[in-house]
């Protein structure tokens, strides 16, 4: 029935607004309809009051609009869904799933700890406002004869570069090597107090160095700190120590009990950080400073570090061009008016090079600075394992989720029976990795943090966690991401391949197609492995050696006492007090000792009468008593030692065997031999290593004196305990307000290789890592091998094969690529090894014995690692296999 007449427009659109779009045109049809009959039976007007009733009374629940689904939305449901597939995953296998999170945590701590290190490494000397314009002028001999490196110059060089060279707009100097007059340890106390204190870490420095470097004040102004003659710079920390809650600016204190010679406090710097001086805890100035008579204008002694600080666009290489000038003006100069030999070798092969201060500490290391640096080398040698480690972590992770593929198969058949796409699966087995992944990376960072003190005493640092600085936890979120994304991609898409039909019928294809890739990864994780454990043997064997070869001299039971320069007239009483003890066999007096820490004093000699004929022989000369030879337990040769009872002994010297052979003395004794002195020889002493075994030794002298900052007691008992004892009551009788120091020789001789301990240290720590890591791969393709070849293991078991021989089936693979992997890394692992060994003068020879015993760790543990998934396939009911045939 048709009407010209239409309900309300306002009723119709309201109609059409709330109800779901489905009942629309079928609802609103009948309404309209209805209408019109009613219009024609009831009139229009109530027709149009029924028609509102009745849009009004479908205001039902069933009838609204459902609001769609944003992406956003499903995405949220989807990743719910994805979560729940994982978590069930994880529960359903236990094992697979704490090996997958176990690795990858245990990589991704390693990794950060080692980022850690290497972000600290490369962050020293980085921070400096000017630091594109700060240098350090290094004396250089191209000789190859005798090539070197050295930041040693002598006293004038800071004035003459300012003063000579337009484009140096300051310059300044550092003396921080041990044992020069106060550089090094010594004893420190407040002026107002009366306990002295040994401290170690001084140094000498102008006040434009610390300008240089912008050393950061706590109190006083920069400026003026060491601009005093005696004045001294000193630490937050021991400002803290020394004097609590005040400003310490002024103050004065005492070194080495010295009261005639009082410093004053110039000012308190911040513990220095992230700098080549890191540690230093006192600077004293060089304003004022005459260490002898002349020496500050005299050209003869090579012992001040130069920095310079030049102008914005200037060429460093031009400047190097122009510093020619300094060695043929000055240094050359010196050494004719002297009417010294070697002038025309040092024009041909010296020159003076500028060294950035950024690369100090990272590219010093055939420079002789005296400073305790690192090497670029190290840097990427963590670096590599960082990523060698990850790397590892994600070949296990894809290992062992490829392993588990005919677990997953069914599941990815069904799935894709009832309608998944395979995009819905990838993104399924990617969410799935980056859950682990983000798992792994909360229990990385758990583990990180946890073995933090064990890594910064490895690795000689003082790293801090950085859970607080803006960047870590972003950080941490992407590498989560990342890693999980990349770990899962083949995964992904290789399970998500899997036919439906295929593998519901029980037929799962693939597996094999990249067996070569698989077998690649095993050849290399075990290789890496085995190079790790090679490493680790030899550095091990290298410090047995080190620490138990001859070395010229005895250090067992030698007690060094510290500070024994303070004791002024009472030193020789003192050291005849200790001698009546019934344990102490011999004592002597001297600040010259076979071990670092101690004091040094490089010279040239010549024959008597031939300096203005030979090139000097390079020497150093130690001040000792007449004892010294016999604590030492050193070894005479030819001639005498010192004698108290000969008078002109005050001109005699003992010198070593290799100074002899240098200075070509056939019959050494009754020689005359100068310096800035004369000097007869009355002694050879045979050769002794005075510097740690990375270098060769060089020529020693040794001259009579009484005097020096260590007392060296040689003892002779089994009691330590009660000797310390002894000795400490007689010391406590000389020296009250001054706390006994002592060390033991041996100790301070097996400190001179902790970097050494410290490398083998982490060579064990990543082979026992990279072993773990290797087994867990191997583990991962044992298991995914047994599972492809299981319906083949179960024929051969119905047709006969014994236990023995399906662990010979798969196991004799996997041993081959372990030898293979052997056979690689013996060849690497000499190589490196050798490489290494290079450092050290005396060295142990790398023999065949160390590679058959890393190979039978790597074969036995390759073999315990690969049969336990081979037993249990052995051992499996082959009707469990085949019952689907």
């Amino acid at each position: 029935m048709k009407s010209n007449h239409r309900p309300p427009e306002w009723a119709v659109r309201f109609f059409e607004w709330y109800c779901n779009r489905h009942l629309t045109d079928a609802v609103l049809g009948d309404l309209l309809e209805l209408y019109a009959r009613r219009c024609a039976v009831i009139g229009r007007r109530r027709a149009n009051w029924l028609f509102v009733f009745n849009v009004v009374l479908f205001l039902q629940p069933f009838a609204f609009k459902k609001k769609p689904i944003s992406p956003h939305t499903n995405y949220i449901a989807m990743f719910r869904n994805f979560t729940k597939i994982t978590w069930r995953n994880i529960l359903k296998y236990k094992m697979y799933s704490a090996i997958k999170i176990g690795g990858f945590s245990l990589s991704i701590a390693i990794c950060l700890l080692i980022t850690l290190f290497v972000r600290d490494e490369l962050s020293i000397d980085q921070h400096y406002e000017n630091g594109e314009l700060l240098y350090r002028v290094i004396y250089k001999s191209d000789d190859p004869a005798d090539s070197w490196k050295g930041t040693s110059f002598p006293a004038p060089i800071a004035a003459v570069l300012k003063e000579n060279f337009a484009d140096i707009e300051q310059s300044g100097r550092l003396i921080a090597f041990d044992g020069w007059f106060r550089a090094g340890g010594n004893l420190f106390r407040p002026a107002d107090q009366v306990t002295n204190v040994f401290e170690e870490r001084f140094a000498y420095a102008d006040q434009e160095f610390i300008e240089m470097l912008e050393i950061p004040m706590v109190y006083g102004k920069r400026a003026h700190a060491l601009s005093e003659p005696g004045s001294i710079l000193i630490s937050r920390r021991k400002a803290e120590k020394y004097f609590p809650n005040q400003n310490p600016v002024g103050k004065v204190v005492i070194i080495n009990d010295n009261e005639s010679e009082p410093f004053v406090v110039g000012g308190v710097m911040e513990n220095l950080r992230n700098t080549h001086i890191e540690g230093i805890d006192f600077l004293i100035t060089l304003s004022g400073v005459e260490f002898w008579n002349g020496e500050q204008t005299s050209w003869c002694c090579w012992n001040y570090s130069p920095y310079i600080k030049v102008r914005p666009g200037t060429d460093p290489d031009a400047l190097e061009e122009q510093l020619l000038s300094v060695r043929d003006n000055y240094i050359i100069d010196y050494g004719e008016k002297q009417g010294r030999q070697g002038a025309d070798k040092a024009r041909k092969y010296h020159s003076l090079v500028l060294q950035p201060v950024g690369d100090i500490h990272l590219r010093s290391k055939d420079i002789s600075d005296f400073l305790e640096v690192s090497d670029i080398q190290i840097v990427w040698f963590f670096i590599a394992i960082a990523a060698f480690i990850m790397l590892l972590a994600c070949v296990n992770f894809i290992n062992l989720s490829t392993a588990k593929s005919a677990n997953r198969a069914k599941e990815v058949g069904l799935r894709k029976v009832v309608g998944s796409h395979r995009g819905s699966l990838i993104q399924q087995f990617l969410t799935e990795s980056v859950i682990f992944s983000t798992i792994s990376v909360l229990l990385g960072v758990l583990l990180a943090a946890m073995a933090m003190p064990y890594f910064n005493a490895v690795a000689g640092k003082d790293l801090a966690f950085p859970i607080t600085e803006w960047w870590f936890i972003p950080t941490l979120v992407l590498f989560a991401l990342g890693i999980g994304l990349l770990s899962g991609l083949y995964p992904s898409f290789y399970l998500s391949a899997f036919k439906p039909i295929s593998v519901l019928k029980g037929r799962l294809a693939g597996g094999s197609k990249n067996s070569f890739l698989r077998s690649g990864l095993v050849v290399f994780q075990f290789t890496t492995s085995t190079v790790l454990i090679v490493g680790a043997f030899v550095v091990h064997q290298q410090m047995q050696f080190i620490l138990n070869k001859k070395l010229g001299f005895n250090k067992d039971q030698v007690i060094m006492l510290h500070g024994a320069n303070t004791l002024g007239d009472k030193l020789p009483v003192l050291k005849e007090e200790l001698l009546n003890l019934s344990q102490v066999k011999h004592a002597a007096v001297s600040s010259y000792l076979p071990v670092k820490g101690t004091k040094r004093n490089g010279n040239m000699f010549w024959k008597d009468g031939r300096d203005k004929i030979d090139v000097g022989v390079s020497a150093q000369i130690w001040r000792v008593d007449p004892d010294y030879i016999d604590v030492m337990g050193m070894k005479l040769v030819e001639g005498r030692n010192f004698s108290d009872d000969i008078a002109s002994d005050s001109a005699a010297i003992v010198i070593n065997q290799t100074m002899a052979k240098e200075l070509g003395l056939e019959n050494p004794v009754g020689e005359w031999i100068m310096n800035f002195g004369r000097w007869v020889v009355v002694g050879v002493v045979e050769d002794f290593h005075f510097e740690t075994l990375k270098g060769k030794i060089e020529g020693l002298a040794m001259v009579r004196s009484g005097n020096g900052s260590i007392l060296s007691v040689k003892v002779d008992t089994g009691d330590m305990a009660n000797t310390l004892s002894s000795i400490t009551g007689v010391w406590d009788r000389f020296k009250p307000n001054q706390p006994i120091r002592y060390t033991f020789l041996d100790e301070s001789y097996a400190r001179m290789y902790a970097d050494v301990r410290r490398t083998g240290d982490l060579f064990s720590a990543f082979a026992v890592f990279g072993i773990v890591v290797a087994c867990l791969g191997l583990f991962g393709l044992s298991a995914f091998m047994v599972e492809q070849r299981a319906r083949e293991i179960s024929i051969r078991k119905v047709l006969g094969a014994s236990v023995r021989i399906i662990l010979q089936l798969l196991t004799l693979n996997f041993l081959r690529l372990v030898t293979v992997s052997l056979v690689l890394a013996v060849p690497i692992g000499w190589y490196i090894m050798d490489f290494w060994l290079r450092d050290f003068e005396y060295q142990i020879p790398i023999t065949w014995n160390v590679f058959v015993i890393a190979g039978f760790l790597v074969v036995l543990i390759a073999a315990l690692t690969v049969g336990f998934e081979s037993v249990k396939a052995a051992l499996i009911n082959p009707a469990n296999k085949l019952r689907s045939e």
